[in-house]
């Protein structure tokens, strides 16, 4: 009968009951009313912020802009682009941006291409067609992308999977002979907003007044907070050599657990089912390893997803539902348990249910009675089978 017993309460190394660990919704629930276990997980995990980079807002509203230089459709390494003059042979040509960040075309010098608009760099071509002495003034030009080639970035700081990455790339099953035939060309694969979801998402305790970015040597100060309010932002297009970093402010930020271009797009979430009601995984329509969430989801929504809720009272209102998770700030491990029952009535359990973050594993525990009907089961089994002669 020692499996018929309550489990042993886990044992955490970050401040998990008193609520000092990533989400104060991981705090241990308390049974009185009194004014200290009324506290509001929001404002409990506010207080550990670290002031905003950025600054407050300016009239309600994030006014930060990009700098001009990272505004529009910039070229990058490897970009094909169209480049004509009029009744002309020699230089009228595709053309591809070169490793080094150039557009090298013949009998001129190489023109800077990297990082710039093709408008500039058809100036720059104009200007060296002058200095060469092939025109006695600037020509008519076109300088048109006709291909937007993947460009390779790195991303780091407050973001669930900091890495390289390359993005923009177009799969050959999806390439589109029209739009490759015709001039011109446009893509919205080498945004800010790509890369940061390529690199996981950022997490719940970024900060985004000052994301930083640097291209060639210099950094710039990106304001992303009014992406989350459905306040248009600056998307800007990323070249071949970014770095992207997001601080953190040390804190975890309930606001941020919303979906948005930034944010997961959503969670794998890893379950382990109970008995009862449900016999196993194949019937309770939960896959192999894993199911799909998405961001922002509850602790307690996955419990009732993963079909650990209802049943008959008398056999099911003691069940209990564990939750493994990692600080992702410190990497240090967490589980908490809640009893399912117990969340349901109480009317402040949104301060005790924590959000579910991407790696979080979820495990379903029966019911005392459930437990003492296996155990006779299996005592039953075993009975029966010390008869057999």
């Amino acid at each position: 009968m020692a499996a018929c017993s309550a489990p042993q309460q886990a044992a955490n190394l970050e401040p998990v009951s008193s609520g000092g660990a990533y989400q104060a919704q991981y705090r241990d629930m308390e049974v009185s009313r009194d004014a200290a276990s009324l506290l509001r997980a929001p404002g409990m995990n506010a207080a550990k912020c670290r002031p905003a980079i950025g600054g407050e807002m300016d009239g309600g509203k994030y006014l930060s802009r990009a700098a001009y230089e990272l505004r529009g459709e910039l070229l990058s390494r490897g970009d094909l682009v169209d480049f004509r003059l009029p009744e002309d042979e020699t230089f009228s040509d595709d053309y591809v941006v070169s490793r080094d960040g150039t557009l090298k075309l013949p009998f001129l010098a190489p023109v800077p291409a990297a990082g710039r608009t093709p408008d500039q760099v058809a100036a720059d071509i104009r200007r060296a067609l002058v200095a060469g002495g092939y025109y006695a003034s600037e020509p008519a030009t076109s300088l048109l992308i006709k291909d937007f080639a993947p460009v390779r970035v790195a991303v780091s700081g407050a973001v669930f999977e900091p890495r390289p990455m390359d993005i923009g790339g177009v799969q050959g099953d999806q390439v589109d002979d029209r739009r490759q035939a015709a001039l011109g060309a446009s893509t919205e694969g080498r945004n800010l907003s790509v890369a940061l979801r390529s690199a996981g998402g950022i997490r719940p305790d970024a900060d985004l007044s000052a994301v930083r970015l640097t291209r060639a040597g210099r950094n710039h100060t990106l304001d992303l907070r009014g992406v989350l309010r459905g306040e248009s932002f600056d998307d800007i297009m990323l070249i071949t050599g970014d770095e992207v970093h997001v601080p953190t402010r040390q804190c975890f930020q309930d606001e941020l657990m919303a979906p948005s271009p930034i944010s997961p797009p959503g969670i794998s979430l890893y379950l382990s089912n109970l008995t009862q009601p449900a016999s196993g995984n194949a019937p309770s329509a939960i896959g192999q390893t894993v199911r799909e969430i998405p961001y922002g989801t509850r602790f307690m929504q996955a419990v009732v997803d993963a079909n650990c809720v209802g049943g008959a009272r008398a056999s099911s209102a003691d069940r209990s539902a564990a939750l493994f998770s990692r600080n992702p700030m410190t990497d240090v491990s967490v589980v908490i348990e809640r009893k399912v029952e117990l969340m349901r009535a109480r009317a402040d359990r949104d301060d005790y249910d924590p959000y579910l973050l991407p790696g979080d594993s979820i495990a379903c525990y029966d019911s005392g009675i459930t437990n003492i009907a296996e155990v006779g089961r299996v005592l039953g089994l075993v009975g029966a089978v010390a008869l057999i002669p």
